[in-house]
């Protein structure tokens, strides 16, 4: 098991479907076999330029513990949901 940050930023929508999509990557990680050590969820935030016409945007970060496998899956499910402006996912160094 490997840590993992992973943060993302969801379009600016309603507050219950911002939380539905932040569920959604919570439970595909618990799905696949990941811990969610800690959420961080940063609020509603304007964007640095302007993405996919937006210029605010809704900030979450997860800290992971998971398998190299569940980063895949999560990073291959954030490509294709169209509420997610950006998203990143790097390794936590071993200290």
């Amino acid at each position: 098991m490997r840590k993992y940050e992973v943060i993302f930023i969801v379009k600016p929508l309603e507050e219950e479907a911002t939380n539905a999509v932040i569920e959604k990557f919570s439970k595909l990680i618990a799905a696949n076999g990941g811990t969610i050590d800690k959420e961080d969820r940063w609020g509603k935030k304007r964007l640095a330029y302007e993405i996919k016409d937006c210029t605010e945007g809704y900030y979450c970060l997860f800290n992971v513990t998971c398998e190299p496998a569940c980063v895949a899956e999560c990073d291959r499910v954030m490509k294709i949901t169209d509420e997610l402006l950006k998203h990143m996912i790097v390794r936590e160094d071993e200290t």
